[in-house]
């Protein structure tokens, strides 16, 4: 599948961004949709390589998503009761089939597969109709620094650590020297609207941006570039995000999210005003599908309106 004039681009890391990419099929249809997807989260585990938002955004676009937010409805975890059996620390959880869908991407890129390709492969067996591709095929990990002066990978300091402490600084390590995909470039550049999900700024979609060329390519699309805030109601739905504006030093709202991504926005949708651009005020909670394909929606027509 390649991309037309007429498809639409999500940005996603986490919960926000699946659910807004999820609405999107619903207004568009699966495949005049794209999702580039962080892969700073990313992990080697159990013997599987785990790609947490790309998956999850892969389960919400095939109505797998299990009730909890994450991994696959209805799954079973007898792998991780055997493995604490055996005295193994299992500080990771994963369902059985998630933990198969984690292997067979494994075997895939032990195979020579890449990141972009594996995916494909992987959602084709899942009957996910839209793209959903990797920020990068080359690696990127995002790291944390808490008070304490520790250093975690983003999985460790997102579990093992509860998300506890005072985020003392943010790497995207791999970031300068990693490339986007041909195919990411190709759907930036010939989309009709760029839609920023309402992810975590500097955790989910910092990593994305970080990397040179889809930074570049951002700045160059014709299209419009439009962010939904993660922000409801003057506050963080679910995740660490107000940890990570505080260590930024920005505001926890609509008007903060616009000033981390600075010249990259043509306009913001969020429900409060906005003072430094274009915006568009209106409910963003996405409790349910009618929700979320309204947001999707008003999102594509306020996008569409800055392109005319």
């Amino acid at each position: 599948m390649t991309a037309a004039k007429e498809d639409v681009v999500v940005l996603a890391g986490g919960t926000g961004g699946a659910k807004l990419a999820r609405g999107m099929v619903d207004v568009v249809g699966a495949e005049r949709l794209t999702v580039i997807a962080n892969t700073g989260d990313d992990i080697e585990i159990y013997g599987a390589h785990v790609s947490p938002d790309p998956d999850l955004v892969s389960y919400w676009l095939a109505d797998e998503i299990d009730e909890r937010g994450w991994g696959i409805g209805g799954d079973t975890f007898n792998v991780m009761d055997a493995l604490r059996a055996l005295g193994v620390d299992v500080w990771f959880h994963l369902g059985d089939r998630d933990l198969a869908w984690c292997l067979e991407r494994a075997r895939l890129l032990a195979e020579g597969l890449s990141p972009t390709a594996a995916l494909a492969r992987l959602n084709e067996a899942i009957g996910v109709g839209t793209r959903v591709l990797p920020m990068s095929d080359d690696p990127v990990r995002t790291w944390v620094r808490t008070g304490d002066g520790g250093w975690f990978a983003f999985q460790e300091f997102m579990i093992r650590e509860g998300a506890a402490g005072l985020i003392e600084a943010l790497e995207y390590r791999g970031a300068e020297q990693a490339a986007p995909s041909a195919e990411v470039l190709e759907a930036i550049g010939s989309a009709r609207a760029i839609v920023i999900g309402p992810s975590n700024p500097l955790a989910s979609i910092g990593p994305i941006l970080a990397l040179p060329g889809i930074h570049q390519a951002l700045l160059s699309a014709t299209a419009p570039v439009v962010a939904v805030s993660p922000i409801v109601e003057g506050e963080v739905l679910k995740g660490p995000t107000a940890s990570f504006m505080a260590f930024a030093a920005l505001d926890l709202s609509a008007d903060g999210v616009a000033d981390f991504y600075g010249e990259l926005l043509d306009g913001i949708v969020a429900d409060e005003n906005v003072g430094r651009l274009a915006s568009l005020r209106t409910d963003i909670r996405m409790a349910d599908a009618a929700a979320r394909a309204r947001v999707a929606e008003q999102t594509l027509s306020f996008a569409d309106g800055l392109r005319s």
